[in-house]
């Protein structure tokens, strides 16, 4: 049984991989299934065995990785900042080809979308209003400002080909986060 179980996760993560490699080539409008079942070295009707088509498919690789970070959202946001922001831009790293893709691909605005709503979300649990530097301040606005400064810190440093290492990253922007949040 674990023998087909891996060979399960084997077909999923090469169909995944494939997805995300032909978006580097083309728009995700002219990606056919059938160039992913090619790239990924299977049969179309393995692909239609774990997806319905390739909205799905795309559709559960962004919710896969989205909840990837609401779980680690929910134990890396109890450290400080600078450590929180270390967690996650290890996670990008790993995951370069996927947040590269999906941040920069005009055929996915839809995850631009969804990862901001998970950060205003999480920001939303970090930012008071009721006492110190953001006192009196309007909630919605500064979380918006900070979401929107992180994904396009992300973007920026993903497009430039990750130039600083995490923690350098980290560093300056979770300064930024505590000044900001």
């Amino acid at each position: 049984m674990a023998t087909a179980d891996r060979r399960v996760l084997k077909s999923q993560e090469a169909i995944k991989n494939a997805l995300i490699e032909l978006m580097l080539e083309k728009n995700f409008d002219q990606i056919t299934l059938q160039d992913i079942s090619d790239r990924a070295n299977v049969g179309r009707r393995t692909i239609y065995h774990h997806y319905m088509d390739k909205y799905d498919l795309l559709d559960k690789l962004m919710e896969e990785h989205i909840n990837k970070l609401r779980e680690t959202s929910e134990w890396a946001c109890e450290k400080e900042w600078i450590d929180a922001t270390q967690i996650f831009f290890e996670y990008f790293e790993s995951n370069y080809l996927f947040f590269s893709t999906m941040l920069a691909s005009k055929g996915a605005p839809s995850f631009r979308s969804k990862f901001l709503e998970f950060l205003i979300e999480a920001f939303k649990d970090e930012t008071d209003i009721t006492t110190g530097k953001n006192y009196g301040l309007n909630k919605d606005v500064i979380v918006k400002f900070a979401a929107n400064a992180y994904v396009g810190v992300l973007e920026s440093w993903l497009k430039d080909g990750m130039p600083s290492p995490t923690h350098v990253m980290a560093k300056e922007l979770g300064i930024l986060l505590e000044r900001i949040v």
